[in-house]
């Protein structure tokens, strides 16, 4: 069963970088680009589950479970914010939010156990990330909702959580085939995908919000 779970993991999470690499290249809010992302969101949501499973019933590596938490929570987080395009506080958002601190709170404890068997670069970076995602979505509903809706701040918030998704895949993907070069391998493909989605935030606010529909 462990075998299976983990081959299951490999094929869905491969198909599921193709598949963001896929919505990467392509016009931005056309059908190529919005099939691509919801087949990607499908797939993501397989790994995920596969990925927990493996830490949680095999035992596997305490720290996959962060890194599928961050990947999982940022792809529901970009999903749901593209789907209202509103900052209205909805109890499913919160409550996925909430277990989401639940596990970074569990994982750090752990840490704090065991002593620091992993790069402090790739724990502190991956613990960071998901800790900021979380805190930025919790003071969002403190955002005007007018204001929120006026600027697009929904739409900045997609791209950035998106290519967190996939960066996080990818780190997990470069990390474990590259093993010999990690930490590098880890953290690059994170930095990569910051930059991507830096540079199609500021493209959205530079060129884009006027031809984007309401």
């Amino acid at each position: 069963m462990h075998t299976t779970n983990i081959i299951i993991h490999i094929i869905t999470g491969s198909i599921a970088l193709l598949l963001g690499l896929i919505a990467i290249l392509s016009t931005k809010g056309d059908r190529v680009h919005n099939s691509s992302g919801r087949y990607f969101l499908g797939f993501m949501t397989v790994v995920i589950i596969t990925g927990l499973i493996g830490v949680v019933v095999f035992g596997r590596n305490t720290f996959l479970a962060v890194i599928t938490v961050l990947s999982g929570y940022v792809a529901f987080s970009g999903y749901r914010v593209l789907l209202f395009k509103s900052n209205q506080p909805k109890l499913l958002d919160i409550a996925v939010a909430i277990l989401s601190i639940l596990v970074l709170v569990h994982f750090l404890r752990y840490f704090k156990s065991i002593g620091m068997i992993w790069s402090p670069v790739i724990i502190y970076s991956t613990v960071g990330a998901l800790a900021f995602v979380l805190t930025y979505d919790f003071l969002r509903y403190f955002i005007p909702k007018e204001k929120y809706r006026k600027h697009r701040i929904w739409l900045y918030e997609h791209i950035y959580k998106m290519m967190s998704a996939f960066a996080g895949l990818l780190s997990a993907f470069s990390g474990t085939v590259l093993e010999a070069y990690k930490p590098h391998s880890q953290y690059l493909p994170s930095v990569l995908g910051l930059l991507i989605a830096f540079s199609f935030m500021y493209y959205a606010y530079r060129y884009g919000l006027k031809r984007l529909p309401k």
